[in-house]
């Protein structure tokens, strides 16, 4: 590949299995706790939600802001959460910010790792997303705003100004 050239696959790109990553960014202080699942179900979330529990310290409110996929809202799930009322489960709609944060962390590994990477296998795969969420965490980097909320207000007022009477 040269600079400036496009990325090419070829056409026998051969896909060796999947895994789940399930993450939790801590936006304060940019760590995350990382776990990997070959499946994607409540089952497999509730574990995530174990790991998290264990790992953040008990005297500590956990706020967790989740897209609105299923497996989040499962009985199983809500049982769990009755049972660690220091647990709150936040939904937002897909491409809030929140969401967008981990997204973005999301995009880093994907950037960084994954897209080429060659992985032989599934535990090839998993045994470098582990040593790359370690090295993330020896150097984590929050996300930082860079706009005041008045800046923001004041982009979607323009926005709306340009964009009202305009016949839609």
């Amino acid at each position: 590949m040269m600079p400036g050239m496009p990325e090419r696959r070829t056409h026998d790109d051969q896909r060796n299995g999947i895994t789940s990553l399930f993450a939790a960014f801590n936006i304060a202080d940019g760590t995350v706790i990382g776990e990997r699942h070959r499946q994607h179900r409540a089952t497999e979330f509730k574990q995530f939600l174990t790991t998290i529990n264990k790992t953040v310290p008990p005297a500590l409110e956990v706020h967790v802001i989740c897209d609105n996929y299923g497996t989040h809202k499962t009985p199983a799930i809500k049982a769990w959460l009755g049972r660690h009322p220091r647990f709150h489960l936040h939904f937002t709609p897909t491409g809030s910010s929140w969401i967008n944060q981990v997204e973005r962390w999301f995009g880093f590994l994907t950037d960084q790792l994954l897209r080429r990477g060659v992985h032989k296998s599934v535990q090839a795969l998993e045994t470098d997303i582990r040593a790359w969420v370690a090295d993330w965490n020896q150097h984590p980097r929050p996300f930082i705003w860079t706009k005041t909320a008045e800046e923001i207000l004041e982009s979607l007022a323009r926005y709306c100004r340009r964009i009202s009477g305009a016949g839609h």
